[in-house]
């Protein structure tokens, strides 16, 4: 192995170690606890080390969205493989997301909620950012109903599950109904 190589490989599990370090602190205490200054502390790398992987936070940010991403659309794959009929694949994949959401809710934040600089919904949009609605759009678009887009309801489902998500996590939902939300959700919108 020449010494450039190992001089990429060694940048690239820096960079790995700062995305890890600020995922941990922000599940334990939130984004707002996640600082350059904490984190070059955490990893016990200077702040300069930190900045010459990322510009700041926002790009931080950015990688534990792309990071994220990438899980939930393997977590949505997971869920819904083997699954018979379209119906079963969409309650479960509603079962996995909102799974994913309780389970990192910093993770889910810097997807959906945080600016981590990337674009959505565009052209140059990440591929992980693609990819996790394209885990989507698999089940979903089975159900979308005759002349309707399937991304376009896809859209409209997944806002459905954000806004679960979102309203669970504040504590504005009560929670011995959180089966019979996906059950309606699903029976309500998904055509079979």
């Amino acid at each position: 192995m020449s010494v450039k190589e190992r001089k990429e490989r060694e940048r690239a599990a820096r960079e790995r170690l700062i995305v890890a370090a600020a995922r941990e602190l922000a599940e334990q205490q939130g984004w707002d606890a996640v600082t350059t200054r904490r984190l070059a502390e955490h990893i016990e790398y200077s702040q300069p080390v930190l900045y010459s992987h990322f510009r700041g936070k926002r790009e931080i940010i950015g990688a534990v969205a792309l990071e994220g991403a990438a899980e939930l659309a393997g977590a949505l794959r997971a869920a819904t493989a083997g699954v018979d009929g379209p119906r079963e694949r969409v309650a479960a994949l509603a079962r996995a997301y909102l799974d994913f959401a309780e389970r990192n809710p910093a993770v889910y934040d810097a997807i959906f909620q945080l600016d981590g600089g990337l674009p959505y919904a565009q052209e140059d949009t990440p591929e992980p950012l693609k990819d996790a609605f394209a885990a989507l759009v698999e089940s979903l678009g089975e159900v979308a109903g005759n002349g309707i887009d399937p991304g376009l309801f896809t859209e409209v489902f997944w806002s459905s599950l954000h806004g679960l998500a979102t309203l669970t996590r504040a504590g504005r939902l009560l929670p011995e109904y959180a089966e019979p939300r996906v059950e309606l959700l699903v029976d309500r919108l998904a055509v079979v």
